[in-house]
């Protein structure tokens, strides 16, 4: 087994002598009981049973705290926390918990089919260069039915970082990363509400090739109780990139895509805030990222779109709404 991540506490060595679970589940959850017994349900199914799941609950009510005390199987834990509402925060306080060769993640509303962790445990084995593993996903509704005219979502294999910035979509609830990888990249950015996944995905696959299963192994769920927003999107998206063009060991080629992608996000959030009436926001976002942004062509559009919709009066914009109608 692995050594203990340095931001571990030192419970976990003082039960060294216990037997390890080879792999730790992560779960973060706030107020989802619609979803939350059947998320738990789809780890019990798994056919590879050498697991631990670890809840973070985020201070949910007393309903989803009696369920949880339900779980009384010797795999499961659950870290009672007070209220955040930043998922990041749970996960890294269940990383703290974990004691497995492995951390996979799964939120409460999404579900695993059985043979998930076997084939991706199992693919690991036969390619040790590869630290971290994917599955290929599906959509489904609150009702569980796969969402019509969505196709599934492919896995990826390889060295993709490039890749993550344009074309590559990963779910969390698909990955499984060696600990020592994990050790290796650090935890989640607690300064991001949304985009704390696709940060880390930058980092994992600037340390190791991906290793994809191409089957739906996966369930994530669509549902109205989602939280966030498009303009908070936007911003970490934007943050996501800023980030990692901090990072001095990028070469050219990736500085140069994430330089491009950073002006594409500014423009989208510049958008966002305009479409959603922070007309003020809009026009010192454009204002702000035109120094970098200025010589790519898909900032322009977005920029302009941005600025016309917030230095147009709302009078005018509804008139001009109510003529075209």
């Amino acid at each position: 087994m692995l050594g203990a991540l340095p931001w571990v506490a030192g419970e976990r060595a003082m039960g060294a002598a216990a037997p390890l679970p080879a792999v730790s589940i992560l779960m973060p959850t706030y107020d989802r009981l619609q979803f939350l017994p059947a998320a738990v349900a789809s780890v019990y199914a798994q056919t590879f049973p050498d697991w631990e799941l670890i809840i973070a609950d985020d201070g949910s009510g007393e309903e989803t705290r009696r369920y949880l005390r339900t779980l009384t199987d010797g795999r499961v834990r659950v870290l009672w926390r007070a209220h955040c509402g930043r998922p990041a925060v749970a996960l890294n306080a269940a990383l703290q918990a974990a004691r497995g060769e492995y951390v996979a993640f799964l939120d409460s509303d999404d579900l695993w089919l059985p043979g998930k962790l076997a084939a991706q445990l199992g693919s690991l084995s036969h390619h040790p260069d590869r630290r971290w593993s994917c599955t290929a996903f599906s959509l489904i509704g609150a009702d569980g039915a796969q969402l019509c005219g969505r196709p599934v979502c492919p896995a990826f294999s390889g060295s993709l970082r490039e890749r993550l910035l344009t074309d590559v979509v990963i779910a969390m609830p698909s990955v499984v990363v060696a600990r020592s990888l994990m050790q290796q990249a650090g935890p989640l950015d607690e300064e991001l509400t949304m985009c704390y996944d696709d940060e880390l995905w930058l980092r994992l696959a600037a340390a190791s090739e991906l290793d994809g299963v191409d089957e739906p192994l996966t369930l994530v769920r669509r549902h109205g109780s989602h939280g966030g927003s498009d303009i908070l999107a936007w911003s970490d998206r934007r943050r996501v990139i800023e980030k990692a063009l901090r990072d001095g060991t990028n070469g050219a080629s990736f500085a140069a895509v994430l330089r491009e992608r950073r002006a594409a996000m500014s423009a989208g959030l510049a958008r966002s805030q305009a479409l959603y009436g922070r007309r003020r926001d809009a026009l010192r976002t454009v204002a702000a990222s035109a120094a970098y942004s200025w010589r790519y062509r898909g900032w322009w559009g977005g920029a302009l779109s941005a600025t016309v919709r917030a230095a147009t009066p709302p009078l005018v914009q509804r008139a001009w709404r109510a003529l075209r109608a």
